[in-house]
């Protein structure tokens, strides 16, 4: 896939993901697109080792898509758990 179809599966994976995990939304749209590329390599990357399949076989394949959201989902669930916080005192 080239780079414009990363960035595409990645802001649609972020997105599907932001609506699947719950909490407060504070992120972005480039956060959202960020989390949403970092979780498709994610993804294809855990696919590819536990699961002895390719993860990233073409833009229109479901798995492509399933790898992506949940590896997008892994790491906005790990964004609002550890850094997604931010206190109002100084």
């Amino acid at each position: 896939m080239g780079i414009i179809a990363w960035v595409i599966l990645g802001l649609a994976a972020g997105m599907i993901a932001k609506m699947l995990v719950p909490g407060k939304d504070s992120e972005g749209l480039i956060v959202t697109t960020l989390i949403g590329i970092g979780g498709a390599l994610l993804g294809g990357f855990l696919a590819t080792k536990v699961f002895h399949v390719s993860g990233t076989q073409g833009f229109f394949n479901l798995s492509t898509w399933v790898t992506a959201i949940a590896g997008s989902a892994v790491l906005l669930f790990a964004f609002h758990t550890f850094g997604g916080r931010r206190s109002g005192r100084n």
